[in-house]
């Protein structure tokens, strides 16, 4: 079974075993270690599923970057806390053009407004757009003519990274970097490394075919112990899936 939380722990001391340091993105983008894994994740919906990752992560000593939407199926104050006691980074997960309906004046508006709100738990320092598949801007956009360093942000995964140096993989749709499934969570890589699943991964970091630097992004929100709500996240997802492949 995958994405199971009991695999996820397996992936993380394989990653330890294997040599690696973990970085959150914050100190990654500022000095990043030779070699070396940044844990993303992009929390869309089910934050507690977030804190069940965090603790994971915190038992091996593992600190990692935690994705924070605005809206209230994401942003629950008492679990972001949580999380942040952990000792991980907390960003923000914007989407202001899409709530904004197009509109980059009043989406820069809001985007400072929803940033300022985040820094009440952390101070924010880099934030990571959410792809809202069925939308039909591009969060991204709002960059066309504003700077979110003037907010204070130093680093933005889509913008900041080379890619060509640094191996991205997603959980985005259930899949490991399947771009038929991802509407906009993909990046331009040097890279051409197919991954099947969590196991595969696993086997890769032991067969020391991945490269010195690596930025796994998930969502917690497909991580379960076996059970009913895995499947209904196994189920739920494919027909997402269907649905993506047609946008």
């Amino acid at each position: 079974m995958d994405f199971t939380q009991k695999i996820y722990t397996e992936l993380l001391k394989t990653i330890k075993a294997e040599g690696y340091t973990f970085q959150t993105f914050e100190d990654f983008v500022q000095k990043p270690e030779k070699k070396v894994v940044v844990l993303r994740h992009d929390v869309d919906k089910l934050p507690q599923n977030a804190v069940d990752l965090a603790g994971i992560e915190n038992n091996l000593g593992i600190k990692a970057s935690y994705y924070y939407r605005i809206v209230k199926q994401s942003n629950v104050p008492e679990l972001i806390e949580k999380v942040r006691n952990m000792g991980h980074e907390i960003g923000y997960h914007y989407e202001d053009l899409t709530l904004a309906k197009g509109d980059k004046e009043h989406a820069i508006k809001m985007f400072e407004k929803n940033l300022t709100y985040f820094r009440k738990f952390y101070p924010v320092v880099t934030a990571c757009m959410h792809g809202s598949p069925l939308s039909k801007w591009d969060n991204r956009d709002l960059w066309k003519k504003y700077n979110y360093k003037d907010f204070g942000i130093i680093a933005e995964p889509y913008f900041d990274v080379n890619y060509n140096e640094v191996f991205y993989i997603t959980d985005t749709g259930r899949h490991w970097n399947n771009s038929g499934v991802s509407v906009r969570d993909k990046v331009k890589s040097g890279f051409e490394i197919d991954v099947k699943s969590t196991e595969h991964l696993i086997k890769l970091l032991k067969t020391a075919e991945l490269p010195q630097k690596i930025i796994i992004n998930t969502h917690p929100q497909r991580w379960f112990n076996p059970g009913y709500n895995w499947l209904k996240e196994l189920v739920l997802q494919n027909i997402k899936n269907q649905i993506k492949k047609f946008i």
